[in-house]
This record gives C-alpha cells, sequence and structure tokens, in this order.
C-alpha cells in the first residue's frame, strides 16, 4: 500500500487562527484538511476553466473554417 507524501505550507499566525476559528463546527479536523480542501476547489476549477476555453477555441476555430469554406 503507497503511503501519502506531504509537504509543508506556511500560514501568517492570523490567518491560521481565522481558519481555525472558520472550521470550527464543521467536519474539518484541522487548518491543513481545510487547506488542503480549499486548494483541491481551486484547482479543479481552473482545471474546469481551462476545458471551457479549450472548448470555446475549437468552436471559434470550426466556425471561422466554415466561414471560409472548409467545412460545413
Amino acid at each position: 500500500m503507497e503511503t501519502k507524501k506531504y509537504t509543508t505550507v506556511s500560514l501568517p499566525i492570523p490567518l491560521h487562527g481565522k481558519i481555525k476559528d472558520l472550521i470550527k463546527d464543521t467536519g474539518f479536523t484541522s487548518v491543513s484538511d481545510f487547506v488542503t480542501y480549499v486548494m483541491r476547489e481551486v484547482v479543479y476549477e481552473e482545471n474546469e476553466a481551462k476545458k471551457s476555453d479549450r472548448r470555446q477555441d475549437k468552436e471559434k476555430i470550426k466556425s471561422r473554417l466554415k466561414s471560409l469554406g472548409y467545412i460545413q
């Protein structure tokens, strides 16, 4: 079984405290769990935005090729 590897990320102490207060009475057991969750969401959203951009680019190319008469 593969063990997970981790790295350390430093947060300013005031931010750490605010996050700690924010996650009270939630399902998050630590600031690290919350930060990991948030970062995964950010990365996911960025990937989805890139996919959307690629789809839009593809549609623009198709439209341009149609206008030039290369495809119907």
